[in-house]
């Protein structure tokens, strides 16, 4: 298969759009709460479309090239996973043409953006499914959902809903990929906006459509737009049969966030967390482990900063391991400033645009390393070897290796400062040899084929 190549090179920021930017007062519902207020399910924000146009020269200087946006279709939600019309922006986000304007702007600045698709499920004010819910039995969309009865109970508090629904949440009512009919209709959305300049589709649950024809036809449909089309997978476990030329390109790489929190935290020693990352690397095709999505936080989990207890040098230290492991790095809204929340809805806070709120320290680490990575084939299409793997004193190292360039990563991730000796002999590298630190460019000699490093606690170093 062919993976686009702009993939590899990517560096994605996660928009979750009510939160991010309000461009557009104009457009705010009337019972819009004040921007930063303690995010609730349904209180809406004003983020909108408007408001990321106005803030693309704060990404581009940040360093980010690819967007990724929550839905953005109309819905009566602040998520936007129940959506009504899919053919339609949410009201609340602005207008065909603010979409348009964004794309344009964002591909000007040489930015990628790709949405969310929700095609399991909708809402319940989808027209399919409310033509059913007036006309029951006589509907003509009636097969476009898995009817069990009479009456669907759809908003009854205390009644048992009639359908099939995702998770057997009320609101969401689940599609019948097996009708021709609703796979023209979602076809064609996915269609749709590929050919108004989206550069592809994040596919939410895509597992819960477990039917390998549909994925491979939507996949023709996409790539027959747009070539260039990347196609993520939101699948949370290692699981190679989404990965190959009927599904997608690459997935949201959950295990390896899994795997990098619980090495951080002391959950796991360091010979176990290379044991699951060589595993997750052997899972699949080269060419899709560059396509994966290596995230710290999403829409859907905890901040990152909130499960290392607000601890800067370990949030720092898993965004040096993030930016330098294979896959597109991506930052969830905020992050790169210390925002904070719990699990949902606390984790889609609204940005703090307050630059006395920020910790410009964090910012400027995740300016470094996207600087660095985006400077490196080998950091963005290399092969990953592991050099040092040691329990105690606390130490991990690896390298990734491209076309002549070699860049060595080690890192601490113990509770104490630790002097590491770093094997190099595998990489070809000569006594003598001089290596530099590519932050802060301290040189390092290799001595008796091996580079000696001396890290604090929770601190990491590239060398090249």
């Amino acid at each position: 298969m062919t993976v686009p190549q702009w993939v590899k090179e990517a560096v994605f920021y996660q928009i979750f759009p009510d939160r991010f930017a309000n461009g557009d007062p104009g457009n705010d519902p009337p019972n819009v709460q004040p921007w930063g207020t303690p995010p609730t399910v349904r209180g809406f924000q004003g983020g909108d479309l408007r408001g990321i146009i106005q803030k693309l020269d704060y990404l581009t200087d940040l360093g980010v090239n690819a967007l990724y946006l929550n839905p953005i279709f109309q819905s009566p939600s602040t998520h936007r996973y129940n959506t009504t019309d899919y053919f339609r922006i949410d009201s609340k986000l602005g207008s065909l043409e603010d979409f348009n304007a964004l794309i344009d702007a964002a591909h000007r600045r040489n930015m990628r953006v790709i949405l969310d698709g929700v095609f399991n499920h909708c809402g319940r004010g989808f027209f399919a499914f409310n033509d059913i819910l007036e006309n029951e039995a006589e509907s003509p969309y009636l097969h476009w959902f898995h009817i069990r009865r009479f009456p669907l109970h759809a908003y009854e508090e205390g009644q048992a809903r009639n359908y099939k629904a995702w998770w057997g949440i009320k609101s969401l009512p689940k599609f019948n990929t097996d009708n021709p009919q609703v796979r023209q209709y979602l076809l064609s959305v996915a269609r749709y906006w590929i050919e108004q300049g989206a550069d592809g589709w994040r596919l939410d649950v895509p597992n819960e459509i477990d039917d390998d024809s549909f994925w491979a036809e939507f996949r023709e449909v996409v790539r027959s737009a747009n070539p260039e089309a990347y196609l993520l997978g939101e699948i949370w476990d290692a699981n190679p049969r989404w990965v190959n030329d009927s599904h997608f390109d690459g997935l949201m790489n959950y295990p390896v966030r899994t795997a990098l929190f619980d090495y951080l935290n002391g959950k796991l020693p360091t010979t176990e967390f290379n044991r699951q990352i060589e595993s997750l690397l052997a899972t699949y095709p080269p060419e899709n482990t560059h396509a994966m999505y290596v995230l710290l936080g999403s829409h859907d989990t905890e901040r990152a900063l909130t499960l290392f207890g607000g601890d800067i040098c370990k949030m720092k230290l898993a965004a040096l391991f993030q930016f330098a492991y294979p896959g597109a790095p991506a930052i969830y809204y905020g992050d790169e400033i210390g925002l904070q929340g719990g699990k949902d809805p606390d984790c889609r806070r609204a940005f703090p645009w307050n630059e006395a709120e920020w910790n410009d320290d964090l910012r400027s680490w995740f300016k470094t390393l996207i600087a660095a990575r985006k400077s490196s084939p080998a950091l963005q299409a290399g092969s990953y070897q592991p050099l040092l793997v040691q329990d105690s004193p606390t130490g991990y190292a690896f390298a990734r290796v491209h076309n002549g360039e070699t860049v060595i990563v080690a890192m601490n991730a113990g509770t104490a400062p630790v002097t590491l000796t770093v094997p190099v002999e595998s990489l070809g590298l000569q006594d003598g040899q001089e290596l530099l630190d590519l932050f802060s460019h301290k040189p390092y000699l290799v001595r008796n084929q091996a580079v000696q490093i001396t890290l604090d606690a929770f601190r990491g170093i590239w060398m090249a």
